[in-house]
């Protein structure tokens, strides 16, 4: 039987062979899809683990221990991030208390004292930006370049600097370490705000919206001309083929098919594997190589989507297995019932139940409830799918004026499982269209733009706190501001104002200080003094609260003179600019040469979009799979009403022959793929939005902010390239609906 499944596959003529090449090519694209989401999802692990040694190495993170448990000598270690523009710079000070002290990845040897190692990226930001804006931070010569073994992405910006023991030892922050993290061995991070347990369960069900309606689509192009197919085996099972041997014939059909598709797909994963890789998911493009694939992953699609497509051709025959004479004439399948929005109910009290009660405190505890929840609306949308179509086509067969929607309601009633297959695909993809917008625009409006404008985004504010030292002494405060340093600045183009927080010696709240109101008057993004003041206590702290800008504010007078800050340390220094990067980046360089391994100075600005930037990436992610789950759903839909048009063509010539005009069974074919359409979307963007909004109040308390009208159009321009894509497959009517398709085979 497989060598007869193999002839009428590969020998059957023309349409066997268009046939073939089509379904080959959907399952292609479906398995190629899966492809990259697997790999994106290994190159995510690979990108987090070469970074492991930047943020988990000592005290902070996860690495080893430290103050040497390893036996070997300690490196001390300083690790503090810097910008340009709006780059972010990783830099690590680093100094050997021993010849034996750990070397960090990527570099030959530990840098000695006036020597550094810079990765790619920012060696050529180096060469590139005048010294006096970037170069003059890092003291020392260049003693080579960091490998890409230790570089988490091509663009990585990352320098280790080397310095004396006895110099790094006294400063804050610094830490001896006894060895180098070198694996992912900690929860990653949490960014703007948000821990890293809702990062995780976002991608959680990030990546099952995308895998859904892959599926869908390999499912849907194994079925292509599914009745002409059923047709011709049920006249095997008459002439007296078994069962088993129908069954046998139709699996080898779907397997070679699908096992073409599968070939088609690897090819096209390794053709767009270098653009897949610049594509910054986690806010920086991968290098190519990470985007790989384990044994067990390419076996998962190597051998899976064959048996998906053997799977979709079996369910296909359950009817003719049942009775080839029932499918010859096309017996009319039971509708569909009412208990098929069980599921869909079920997901809706899932997420309202964590709603109403809270969410876990567990990252586990948080992935196992809210992904069921998700699961459970997206297959309830499809289960439940047939049966909104059933009902939606009794409104419309009710309601029918004309002809055209009386025979709609009527083909839609009598077989609505597979007027929703066409376009389920969609419907998957609204729903995650949906849930992502929704989710995304709520936490973007929750930390929404910086107060101040631009006169905040364009203030650079450096805060001096201390901590502890590898020494073990504590770390000493900031001496006072050399006046010498306030005439550097000042003298910077495009500099308008300094402004120097002295400690408060009285204050019993650290933030507090104290500013001369001469100086506070050219820094209107700090506020202003009452009016008569000479002197004001300022409370600050732009480490802790980035996002509350003070601008506007009024500071109350303080009884100190002002001859009596030149003795005070500064807690702060600001420094007002025009907000061109180049007065910006030259007043940075001269605050962090002034006062080295103090905390890096940033404009308020600066401060909030760190804030923002995990949320805005996941905004760029959310559109990713948005854009790749409704192009999955166009094809499917594209798919599914060619390939109903194709097995329908002998009832369309057959009414044609009775006299039905042309345009009569567009509209037909036009109303039996709009209505499920419409309705489906209607609801699973509802339903979309009203899990977003469940999810929201669980996991962060607030309700849906509105999507706007962005959302509501790119729904309605969706669902118009749909109506689009059926008014394109309309033309096929006048082709396939000729005198010679109605005559008896």
């Amino acid at each position: 039987m497989i060598r007869l499944g193999l002839r009428l596959t590969l020998n059957g003529g023309r349409e066997a062979a268009v046939r073939l090449a089509v379904t080959a090519a959907a399952v292609g694209l479906g398995a190629a899809m899966l492809l990259v989401t697997l790999a994106g999802i290994n190159a995510i692990k690979t990108q987090d683990a070469r970074g492991a040694w930047l943020i988990k190495t000592g005290t902070s993170g996860s690495g080893p221990a430290s103050h040497g448990a390893s036996g070997r000598a300690p490196l001390v270690w300083l690790a503090r991030t810097d910008r340009f523009g709006n780059q972010v710079i990783n830099r690590v000070d680093v100094a050997a208390t021993g010849p034996d002290s750990p070397v960090p990845p990527g570099i030959p040897r530990l840098p000695g004292p006036g020597q550094f190692y810079a990765s790619p990226a920012l060696s050529r930001l180096l060469r590139a930006a005048p010294a006096a804006e970037l170069g003059d931070r890092f003291p020392g010569r260049q003693a080579g370049t960091i490998s890409s073994s230790a570089l988490p992405s091509p663009d990585s910006l990352i320098i280790v600097i080397g310095h004396t023991a006895r110099q790094l030892a006294g400063a804050p922050g610094s830490e001896n370490v006894g060895g180098i993290a070198t694996a992912s061995t900690a929860a990653m991070p949490a960014g703007a705000g948000v821990s890293a347990s809702t990062l995780e369960v976002i991608l959680a069900v990030a990546a099952l919206a995308l895998l859904v309606p892959v599926l869908t689509f390999i499912s849907t192009a194994t079925r292509l001309a599914a009745a002409r197919r059923e047709q011709r085996l049920a006249a095997m099972r008459l002439a007296g083929a078994t069962p088993r041997q129908v069954s046998a014939l139709s699996a080898v059909e779907a397997s070679v098919a699908a096992v073409a598709g599968v070939a088609v797909g690897f090819g096209l994963f390794f053709l767009l594997r270098p653009v897949v890789a610049g594509i910054p998911f986690t806010g920086e493009p991968f290098f190519p190589g990470d985007l790989s694939l384990s044994l067990a992953d390419i076996l998962l699609i190597a051998i899976g989507v064959p048996l998906l497509a053997a799977a979709a051709a079996r369910i296909a025959l359950r009817r003719l297995q049942i009775s080839p004479l029932g499918v010859s004439r096309r017996v009319a399948p039971a509708p569909p019932r009412a208990w098929r929005v069980i599921p869909l109910l079920a997901g809706i009290g899932e997420l309202g139940y964590f709603a109403a009660a809270g969410h876990p405190e567990t990252t586990s505890g948080q992935t196992q409830a809210f992904f069921p929840g998700f699961l459970l609306l997206i297959v309830g949308l499809v289960i439940a799918g047939p049966w909104l179509t059933m009902t939606g086509s009794q409104v419309l067969a009710r309601c029918a004026r004309h002809p055209a929607a009386l025979i709609a309601g009527r083909r839609l009633a009598d077989n609505p499982r597979a007027a929703f297959r066409a376009v389920s695909g969609l419907v998957v993809a609204l729903f995650v269209a949906s849930v992502a917008t929704g989710i995304i625009v709520t936490l973007v409006a929750d930390h929404g733009a910086p107060a101040g404008g631009a006169v905040a985004s364009g203030t650079l504010a450096g805060q001096f706190t201390g901590g502890p030292t590898a020494s073990g002494r504590p770390a000493l405060s900031a001496a006072p501001v050399p006046g010498a340093v306030v005439a550097r600045l000042r003298a910077i183009s495009g500099v308008r104002g300094v402004t120097v927080i002295h400690a408060d010696p009285h204050a019993a709240n650290p933030g507090t200080g104290l500013v001369s109101c001469a100086q506070l008057a050219d820094t209107p993004a700090l506020g202003r003094c009452a009016a008569g003041a000479r002197m004001a206590a300022i409370t600050y702290n732009f480490a802790d609260t980035p996002s509350a800008s003070m601008t506007g504010k009024l500071w109350p007078a303080t009884a100190v003179p002002p001859g009596g800050l030149r003795s005070l340390p500064a807690t702060a220094v600001a420094v007002a600019t025009d907000g061109s990067t180049g007065a910006i980046e030259r007043a940075r360089t001269v605050l962090e040469t002034t006062f080295p391994y103090l905390s890096s100075a940033l404009t308020i600005g600066e401060r909030d979009a760190q804030t923002r930037a995990q949320i805005t990436q996941w905004q760029h992610d959310a559109e990713v799979v948005i854009l790749a789950s409704l192009a999955i759903g166009g094809c499917s839909l594209a798919v599914s009403v060619a390939a109903g048009l194709t097995d329908r063509k002998r009832p369309f010539s057959l009414l044609r022959l009775t006299g039905v005009p042309l345009g009569m069974l567009r509209r037909v074919v036009a109303l039996e793929s709009a209505v499920p359409l419409i309705v489906s979307a209607a609801i699973s963007a509802g339903v979309g939005l009203l899990g977003a909004n469940l999810f929201l109040q669980a996991q962060f308390g607030v309700s849906l902010r509105s999507p706007g009208t962005g959302y509501y159009l790119s729904v309605l321009g969706g669902l118009a390239i749909s109506l689009a894509i059926i008014a394109a497959t309309l033309p096929l009517l006048n082709r396939i609906t000729g005198p010679e398709t109605a005559r008896n085979e």
